[in-house]
């Protein structure tokens, strides 16, 4: 059997983590069977179908390098790959249904539905249609909705019990009392999920199906179609469910965010699938963690997918999304964090060989300290948004000038410092120890106003880390300037005079 898997979102919101895993684990099986991955959009919700949410999920999926043999906007030979643009193939297959007596006619009144389930409901009953116009005669049903009758069509269940062996959960069973007729075509003409998706899968040669286990009740009921059409089901999997850490439903609280805003806080794809590939899925038992596309393809396999829920850990996708940040060379990581420094007019385009060679510098320092690319934002504040009088405090001002030891480092520095054309970090070196000598202080009563002078804050990078990048940076041509190291120890006693 060749392998043919569809990865089928309905474009009503962003991609989140669950579709991501599903769309991953599917393309990686397609990839290790030497088969197909098939993008679909099932987008026959019309009221929340939006076609800006389909844009962006292609560019998700393209982003995470998850790209597909077939489907939307490339095509294939088994289209079109967009429901909306199927509904003359679902018609025809819901008459030939109506016909041989396996669907029929439904005319009952949308109010009287609901108050059907709402009885059902507070007697604690299972919500299914009650049958009412399954035993009408298909001669009149055709005739009154010929006269312009609104009516739903309806799947007629069989009785029994349906049962299918699925790849991860195993055998599941259900007695089609608990399934009710179910609707394949509404009122408007318009097709229902159970219904489209069976035809498409049908049509398109799916030899698998893998998904979310929210979707094991539908198949009970596609599998009905499947019998209906004599078509063999296809293989089912269905994944566990994503969970907080707590065991409660995943939300944005614990992480749960789009794919574009993980993109947009700056972590990287391939951090992202190896994290994803790993949330209800083990490779064999050696402690793999970082595992490429490639070793992901090969060592793919649905026998190790656990159907115990998988718990979504927000730290530890930013340690392995470090361990990935800190594998890009230099020239990598600043092309990935240009865009929130000119984000913020730190910087501005195009940037020069100088400002480039400064910035291979400036990522090169701070890399280890990257979770994701926008930290750089917060870590290198110091460096571009110096600005004592709004950052200190009033108590951190008033140290200054009730101990009188730290204003005296502070003129000592300014008298070190001010003559020098460019403060290395020898020279800052040498600048320590004699003040360390003129005022007779050291350690934190030092290291302490020091850092205060030139950062205007308590804490931070190291200062061997901190000046050269601050005063390499004051001699660019940057707008706004960043001041050096002479101007910040002025602007200091300046704010506290």
């Amino acid at each position: 059997m060749s392998v043919r898997v569809r990865f089928a979102p309905s474009p009503t919101g962003l991609l989140h983590l669950g579709n991501v895993r599903t769309a991953l684990f599917n393309w990686l099986f397609a990839k290790q069977g030497s088969g197909d991955f098939i993008l679909r959009i099932e987008d026959t919700d019309a009221k929340r179908t939006d076609k800006r949410f389909e844009v962006q999920l292609e560019k998700d999926l393209r982003w995470l390098g998850l790209t597909w043999d077939e489907g939307v906007d490339v095509g294939g030979g088994y289209g079109p790959y967009r429901q909306t643009e199927r509904f003359g193939i679902y018609r025809n297959i819901v008459l030939d249904l109506l016909e041989s007596g396996q669907a029929y006619y439904c005319f009952c009144p949308q109010k009287k539905l609901e108050k059907i389930r709402r009885e059902q409901t507070s007697k604690r009953q299972s919500s299914l249609y009650p049958g009412t116009c399954r035993d009408l005669h298909p001669t009149n049903s055709a005739k009154r909705v010929a006269s312009g009758e609104r009516a739903v069509v309806r799947f007629k269940v069989r009785k029994g019990e349906i049962s299918f062996a699925d790849l991860v959960f195993g055998k599941l069973t259900v007695n089609c009392r608990e399934i009710g007729d179910f609707v394949l075509l509404r009122s408007d003409g318009s097709v229902q999920y159970n219904f489209a998706a069976v035809v498409d899968d049908v049509q398109m040669k799916i030899s698998h199906v893998i998904r979310g286990e929210g979707h094991i009740s539908n198949t009970y009921r596609q599998i009905l179609v499947y019998e209906a059409l004599r078509v063999q089901p296809p293989f089912f999997a269905h994944l566990s469910t994503i969970r907080a850490p707590d065991g409660s439903k995943l939300s944005k609280r614990h992480g749960s965010i789009s794919v574009q805003e993980f993109r947009r806080q700056g972590y990287l794809p391939e951090a992202l699938l190896n994290y994803l590939a790993l949330l209800g899925w083990s490779p064999e038992e050696d402690g793999a963690e970082f595992l490429n596309s490639s070793e992901l393809i090969n060592r793919f396999s649905l026998n190790r997918v656990n159907k115990t829920p998988a718990v979504f850990d927000k730290d530890k996708l930013n340690w392995l999304n470090r361990q990935y940040l800190r594998r890009l060379t230099p020239g990598e990581l600043v092309e990935l964090v240009v865009p929130y420094l000119v984000s913020l007019k730190r910087i501005t385009l195009p940037i020069s060989p100088a400002v480039q060679h400064w910035l291979e510098a400036l990522v090169k320092d701070f890399q280890k300290y990257l979770e994701k690319a926008s930290d750089i934002v917060d870590l290198t504040a110091v460096i571009f948004d110096f600005c004592p009088e709004r950052d200190l405090t009033i108590e951190e001002t008033d140290s200054f000038s009730i101990e009188e030891t730290s204003y005296k480092v502070l003129l000592e520095l300014q008298r070190q410092t001010s003559g020098m054309e460019l403060l290395t970090v020898k020279a800052m070196e040498w600048v320590l120890s004699s003040i360390k000598e003129t005022v007779g202080v050291r350690g934190k009563d030092l290291f302490h106003p020091v850092r205060m002078a030139l950062t205007g804050k308590s804490s931070g990078p190291d200062l061997k880390l901190l000046v050269p990048l601050i005063e390499s940076g004051s001699r660019l041509n940057l707008k706004p300037p960043i001041p050096g190291v002479a101007e910040r120890v002025s602007r200091m006693l300046a704010h506290l005079a």
